[in-house]
């Protein structure tokens, strides 16, 4: 007798594949960042291209050295806002894995880097 796949679980490995595939970042960065297992990325990942859900899909290039942490994509950009387009109520940061950080009016820079520095270390 044939078990039937867990719709749920599919649906969740279904969206973070894909928000891997936008990240830019290796499967191991990808992993560490949110606390998924490698073995178990892999076997969804096959699992899903073999029911014909999910493309044939490679790593992004590391551009960097150290442990594939950084892909083609860079994590954050630089972006100056020119003072008369600037809101009263400051602005949203939105990442690659959909974190919104709301920046207020007259942010202290070197804090704002602190901040984006931590949410580019894996968690534990």
């Amino acid at each position: 007798m044939a078990t039937q796949p867990d719709l749920r679980k599919q649906q969740r490995w279904l969206e973070q594949l894909r928000r891997w595939q936008g990240s830019g970042l290796t499967v191991r960065a990808y992993c560490l960042r949110h606390q998924l297992s490698e073995a178990s990325f892999y076997a969804w990942k096959r699992t899903l291209q073999q029911r014909g859900l999910l493309p044939n899909i490679s790593a992004p290039r590391s551009s960097s050295g150290r442990d594939g942490a950084v892909g083609q994509t860079p994590l954050f950009l630089a972006v100056a806002v020119p003072a008369a387009n600037a809101s009263k109520t400051g602005l949203d940061l939105v990442l690659p894995d959909g974190l919104t950080v709301r920046v207020a009016t007259g942010f202290d820079t070197a804090t704002l880097r602190q901040l984006l520095a931590l949410l580019r270390e894996p968690t534990c």
